[in-house]
Parts: C-alpha cells; sequence; structure tokens
C-alpha cells in the first residue's frame, strides 16, 4: 500500500506551554486527534526557531517549507494579496490594520481592536468612508480594505513618487526588527508616528504619508454614523486604524507545487493564510469565516477538504478556533474550539479517510491562556498512514509529543520535507 494523499492540517494556535500546569490539549476531549497520535508517530517543532515567538504569518510560511528570515515580505502585502489587492511595486506600500478605539484629541488607545466587537458589516462601512482618501502630499492616497470584524488592510499609495516599507509601525503594541513584526510585553497606550527605519527619501515620504493617514481617519471616522450608533448603544467606537507590518514586494522563491513535485492547495479562512497560499503558488481555496454553529462551518471544511484531496496530492487546511481564546486568555472557549474541531472534522475525516491517505496534524505556534499571547514554545507534530508503524505516544499533547519518534524539530522548515521523505520511505 502506497500512501498518495496528504491532508495538512493546522490548528491555529493549538499549543499552550511546557510547563503550563495543565494545558488545553491536556484539557480537551480529543478522540479524533488523539487516535492520530496513538497510531501515528509524534514530535515537537519550533515552528520558526526556538527564541523566535512567531507571528502567523512568518510561522506559516515556515511550516510550509521557507526559511520566512530569507523570503518574508511583510504582513501588509500578505494581507492584501490574501484580500484580493494586487500592490505596485515601488509605489505602494501594504500595512496589515486593526480599526481601534481612541480618544480622538489625544490619540490615546482605549482598546486596540474596539472590543473584538466590530461587526464585518460595519467595519466595511467604516473603510468605504476613507477608501481612496487624498493624503494632500506626494500625490498619496490611501486604499483600506476591511477583512474580517476589526480587521483590515491599508494600502498607502502614490502615483509619482516612490516608497519603501521599511518604517515602523503606529501600534504600539509591535516593534519592527526588519520586515518581521515582534509583540511588546508593555507599552505606552498612544498611536506612535510612524517613522522612517532607514535614512531614504522613499522611507520618510511613506511615514510622512502613513501619520498624514492616521489623522484624516480619526477625524472622519470619529464622526462616521456607524461609531455614532455604536455609541448610543453604549459600544466603544472603532474611530482609529493602527497600522503595522508594512510591505512592498512580492517573495522571488520557488512555488509550493515545484518545490515538492506534487499537486498543492490551501484552503483558509483568513487573508493571512489565503494571501500566503497565492503568493506561494498554490491553488488557494478562500472559506467563509468561522461563524455560526460549529458543525456546520467544520461540515462545510470537511467537505471541501474531502473535494481537494481528489484532485490534490497535498491539503494545507488551516482552522483559526484556538489562537482568538488563547489571546483572551479564556481556556475554556480554547479546549472548546479544540473540541469542535476535533468532533465535527478530524472524527468524521478519520472515517471517510481512504487507505492512501496520510493525516499530518500540528500548529503554526503556541497561544497559551496563561500568556495571552503568541510564544517560542515547540508545538505538536502527529502524522498518521497505514504504512507508518506507530511509536509510543497514546494523546496530542505537548509533553507526550516530546516522547515520539519525530524528536524535537528544530526549525519549522525543516518538517515538511521531513514528513514526506517519512511517507515516501513507507511506500
Amino acid at each position: 500500500m502506497s500512501v498518495k494523499k496528504l491532508l495538512y492540517l493546522v490548528l491555529d494556535g493549538m499549543a499552550d506551554r511546557l510547563d503550563d500546569p495543565a494545558t488545553t490539549l491536556e484539557l480537551a476531549v480529543k478522540p479524533g486527534l488523539d487516535y492520530i497520535a496513538r497510531n501515528g508517530v509524534c514530535g515537537l517543532m519550533y515552528t520558526v526557531g526556538k527564541g523566535v515567538a512567531p507571528e502567523s504569518d512568518e510561522a506559516v510560511i515556515s511550516i510550509l517549507g521557507y526559511n520566512p528570515h530569507e523570503v518574508y515580505p511583510g504582513r501588509g502585502v500578505i494581507e492584501a494579496v490574501g484580500a484580493g489587492l494586487s500592490i505596485r511595486e515601488g509605489y505602494e506600500v501594504a500595512f496589515r490594520a486593526n480599526f481601534a478605539t481612541v480618544d480622538p484629541k489625544t490619540k490615546k488607545l482605549i482598546d486596540r481592536r474596539v472590543g473584538r466587537s466590530l461587526s464585518t458589516e460595519e467595519a466595511n462601512e467604516l473603510a468605504k468612508a476613507v477608501d481612496g482618501l487624498d493624503l494632500g502630499k506626494y500625490d498619496g492616497y490611501a486604499r483600506v480594505k476591511a477583512t474580517i470584524g476589526h480587521r483590515a488592510v491599508v494600502v498607502i499609495s502614490s502615483d509619482k513618487y516612490r516608497l519603501s516599507p521599511y518604517v515602523s509601525n503606529s501600534d504600539p503594541a509591535y516593534i519592527r526588527k526588519g520586515l518581521l513584526n515582534i509583540a511588546v510585553k508593555e507599552f505606552e497606550p498612544y498611536i506612535k508616528p510612524v517613522e522612517a527605519l532607514e535614512n531614504t527619501e522613499e522611507a520618510k515620504r511613506t511615514a510622512e504619508l502613513a501619520n498624514i493617514f492616521t489623522e484624516k481617519t480619526i477625524e472622519i471616522l470619529d464622526k462616521h454614523p456607524v461609531n455614532i450608533k455604536r455609541k448610543e448603544k453604549g459600544l466603544l467606537p472603532g474611530n482609529a486604524i493602527l497600522l503595522r507590518d508594512a510591505g512592498g514586494t512580492l517573495p522571488k522563491t520557488t512555488p509550493l507545487p515545484i518545490k515538492y513535485g506534487l499537486k498543492f492547495a490551501v484552503l483558509a479562512e483568513m487573508p493571512v493564510e489565503i494571501g500566503i497560499g497565492r503568493i506561494f503558488g498554490a491553488d488557494t481555496i478562500a472559506l467563509e469565516p468561522p461563524i455560526g454553529d460549529p458543525s456546520e462551518v467544520y461540515s462545510v471544511r470537511l467537505e471541501k477538504s474531502l473535494e481537494a484531496l481528489k484532485k490534490y496530492d497535498i491539503v494545507y487546511v488551516h482552522l483559526k478556533g484556538p489562537d482568538e481564546p488563547g489571546h483572551d486568555g479564556n481556556i475554556e472557549l480554547k479546549k472548546k474550539r479544540i473540541e469542535d474541531i476535533d468532533k465535527y472534522f478530524v472524527q468524521p475525516f478519520l472515517e471517510k479517510m481512504s487507505s492512501n491517505t496520510a493525516i499530518l496534524v500540528t500548529a503554526d505556534h503556541a497561544t497559551p491562556p496563561s500568556i495571552g499571547a503568541h510564544t517560542d514554545d515547540p508545538v505538536p507534530v502527529a502524522v498518521m498512514a497505514e504504512t507508518i508503524q506507530p511509536d509510543q505516544t497514546t494523546k496530542l499533547t505537548e509533553k507526550e509529543c516530546r516522547k515520539g519518534k519525530l524528536g524535537i524539530i528544530p526549525h519549522g522548515w525543516e518538517m515538511l520535507p521531513k514528513i514526506i521523505k517519512l511517507l515516501n520511505q513507507h511506500t
């Protein structure tokens, strides 16, 4: 029997800290995931590297097999492509953006994510109000597109003047290191002026335009009917847009199907993973946001995954579920999200899984509720196929997978080639 297909399942932020008294995976009732671990081989993986608490984008690029230090283009570009926008290299810089709540006079941040209560419909209306905004200098203007909830993409553009992505963030919760972003534990709760990170006219120009954008959008959004209605209801207004993770060019790298010599599909819910799939050359299937009854949400994802496996050799499926409650410190909700994925996606998949198919399960990073942010902790990896002799792992948890035959994988980009080699050895 040979393995011809691989379902590559990523549960966003699934892992916790190895030294947590009890991790979410240890508390969750998840017979499907445990079955994969018990009947496969397991290990732990640093998704980018030890000591790096990665953002989702660099982690996903890494676990697809690329060294993000070599190919990372900046989150803004990835989000823009995921949202269906194109970028004119040299004349446009894309930012990942959040609608936020601020005191319009002092620019003091009240909530960086509008209390996570801004609906996608409200965000769309707010984005329309500032899309195409004339910035009054350097022939500059802004393109703004809302994506999901409080999230958005902002593209600062000029028809005549060149721009540079080497600028800082207006979001004080993150600082830049090159094109990578690093979360900071403590910060002053004020919108920060965007600054040039290199001594070039392009970077200085971009920073100036970004700051003009911030000023003008606060003035427009604070008086917007959507926000007036929200204030009347006692809700926080989305009256500012925080900018971070500027990017201006697409990476020049080997596309996924050529890299592995296999037909490769990506199924994803969020603009960042959709953008990565498109940028790195996979056939990318954009899923609706995971809103509604979990049984319906995950049944749709299961159906689309099974359909894709008929056509593609590797199907990468990225499910956002556990990450947000990890950020919010809500271990009970994170546990429920993992249990829902297990019940409505993993278990039914195992019942329908053909004998020539392997399943690989992991996470893009750890998001422990005990911390409320991404950490550098290694994440579990489990792969199961009829051709693989199981190791001694009994369940999918951080501590159990540490005992597995795969050992500790030091960098995420080493993992998928290692798994493909392992499957080929047993065909």
